[in-house]
């Protein structure tokens, strides 16, 4: 990376507008384009076909009748007040914790599952 310092730190100072003719310069000179390949824009916007996902999101879709126990749960697991907790408990489509591993996520909402919440992973 040592190589390289020079170049990154004179890019660091550059505009947006200089950049933009810095990235088109660069294409001219190595007849390459730095534009996502269609094929693989498609790929990416057509949505999980051939992708495995590795993080996932737990969304409380409605707290349920049982709301007390889904706040308990809520506070358990994010160490959140009461307060914080019961607002999220009463939220409906809310992100109760972002990011997780399967395993985790799937253990998460069987406890608010369990608690009586209906959720969600997505």
């Amino acid at each position: 990376m040592e190589k390289f310092e020079d170049i990154i730190s004179k890019v660091e100072k550059l505009t947006v507008a200089e950049l933009a003719e810095l990235v088109k310069a660069m294409e001219e000179k190595f007849g390459v384009s730095a534009a996502v390949p269609v094929a693989a824009a498609g790929g990416a916007a057509g949505g999980d076909e051939g992708e495995v996902k590795s993080s996932f999101d737990v969304v409380l879709k409605d707290g349920g009748s049982q709301k007390i126990q889904v706040i308990k749960v809520i506070r358990e697991v994010l160490e959140l007040g009461l307060k914080e907790a019961k607002d999220m408990a009463e939220a409906k489509d809310v992100v109760v914790k972002a990011g997780m591993k399967k395993e985790d996520a799937e253990a998460l909402k069987a406890k608010l599952t369990e608690a009586g919440a209906t959720v969600e992973l997505k």
